[in-house]
């Protein structure tokens, strides 16, 4: 076996061996075997007992999904004669489908951007560099649009879990940071940063917590007049440095982060219910009231990293987990997710995906041959299963799984040649229009 997570013991204590038990409890018949000893570590997922903190039970994830850009970067310098957007990437680490993310170019009309100006996300603004991914807003403006960025998770079946970016925000003023996910305009869950509202003058770094709704659909897309919005004051300048940024989103209930510190809680009929992705924008549209802008120069958003555990929405996973996942009582079968503290930003450096045989049969960036990891390419199709999410009922506990309708080829998400006015909850509309299966 190998090395463990920070501050992770090398064997389960008696409360994750009591929750385990209870767990097997509700496994399907097909389950009930002489299990062997587990044939890898974390076979059975990782678990986040930080959700206690907040009253609630610790969830067991069983996929993941990390990106170390820093590591995609020297892969990129490695294989730069595949240029052709002459943006210093290899173009074929984004359309080789290993990184599990997607670059996107659409416009928005200045209307549907609800801005003085329209936005047109292009690809050529998403790169990686040693610092990490780069996401880049241009100071001019082209046919009534500024020019921005935006990177997806190709995979759309992320269904509880817990999400955390390594940020920097950049300092020039009147733009738009966003980590967040999303379903769809009434189902998204933001963490925003507005560069024109920081002052050093005061120590003033605030940063904007949202759940989008449709009572917030019906205030014209503004959460704060629906109790959906929390402005919380960072203890640090987030242009000076990295800060790793989360959310938790489980079932009734969304928790914020940053460097692991608890930020704000929500909960009610706001929090999304179905399955969705993660997105990384940097935009502007000149709307005085939120971005600002457009910048007076280039402005860029930099990610060291994105780390997702969470339960996937595909039946087709939750078979997998069963077939994986042999003893969840064995030693190691489960792991637990290292987080990072203000006063301990070890974890930072974990990646599971480092690690041999701990994210066997999950979906992982592949980098470079630093990574010891055992991994399953990225294929054009997203895998992925249950999320197990320990949640009381009567006394007992249970795990929580859920269908969705077979995903599409990963090709099919937005590129250029596609109509540039169609908003993005079109677009997702229309996408469920053509797969689903009921």
């Amino acid at each position: 076996m190998t090395g463990r997570p920070p501050s992770n013991p090398s064997s389960p204590t008696l409360p994750l061996l009591f929750f385990i038990l209870l767990l097997l409890l509700h496994l399907p018949p097909s389950a009930w075997e002489v299990f062997p000893s587990a044939r890898a570590d974390c076979e059975c997922g990782y678990l986040a007992p930080s959700a206690a903190a907040n009253g609630f039970r610790p969830a067991l994830f069983t996929d993941l999904l990390e990106t170390d850009f820093t590591r995609l970067a020297r892969t990129a310098a490695d294989n730069d004669d595949d240029d052709e957007e002459g943006d210093g990437d290899d173009d074929d680490i984004w359309t080789s489908g290993t990184t599990g993310w997607a670059r996107q170019a659409f416009n928005m009309s200045r209307a549907r951007a609800r801005g003085e100006y329209g936005e047109m996300f292009a690809v050529g603004n998403v790169g990686v560099g040693e610092a990490g991914l780069g996401l880049v807003v241009r100071s001019e403006v082209v046919d009534g649009m500024v020019s921005v960025a935006e990177l997806d998770t190709e995979r759309l079946d992320l269904r509880w879990g817990t999400f955390r970016a390594m940020m920097k925000v950049s300092r020039v003023r009147g733009t738009c940071a966003a980590f967040f996910w999303y379903f769809n305009d009434t189902q998204e869950i933001d963490m925003e940063f507005l560069s024109k509202d920081f002052n050093a003058a005061n120590g003033s770094y605030p940063v904007n917590l949202v759940l989008q709704s449709r009572e917030a659909a019906l205030a014209g897309y503004d959460a704060a007049k629906t109790g959906n919005f929390v402005r919380v004051e960072l203890p640090f300048d987030p242009r000076a440095g990295f800060h790793e940024y989360r959310i938790d989103y489980l079932p009734g209930q969304v928790f914020f982060y940053a460097d692991g510190e608890a930020l704000a809680g929500m909960d009610g009929p706001a929090v999304p219910s179905s399955p969705g992705h993660l997105i990384l924008q940097h935009w502007s549209n000149g709307n005085p009231r939120w971005s600002g802008g457009p910048p007076v120069e280039d402005a860029a958003l930099v990610v060291r990293y994105v780390k997702a555990y969470f339960n996937s929405s595909l039946g087709q996973r939750q078979r997998d987990w069963e077939s994986r996942c042999r003893d969840p009582a064995a030693p190691n079968a489960v792991c637990e997710i290292p987080d990072v503290t203000p006063g301990d930003m070890g974890a930072a450096d974990w990646f599971f995906s480092d690690h041999s045989n701990m994210t066997n049969n999950q979906t992982t960036t592949t980098t470079s041959e630093e990574s010891e990891g055992s991994r399953l390419k990225q294929p054009w199709w997203p895998t992925t299963g249950c999320l197990l999410l320990a949640e009381k009922k009567s006394n007992a506990w249970i795990a929580i799984c859920s269908e969705h309708p077979t995903y599409p080829s990963t090709k099919m998400i937005r590129t250029e040649t596609q109509p540039p006015q169609i908003s993005r909850l079109k677009k997702v509309r229309k996408w469920e229009r053509n797969n689903s299966t009921s």
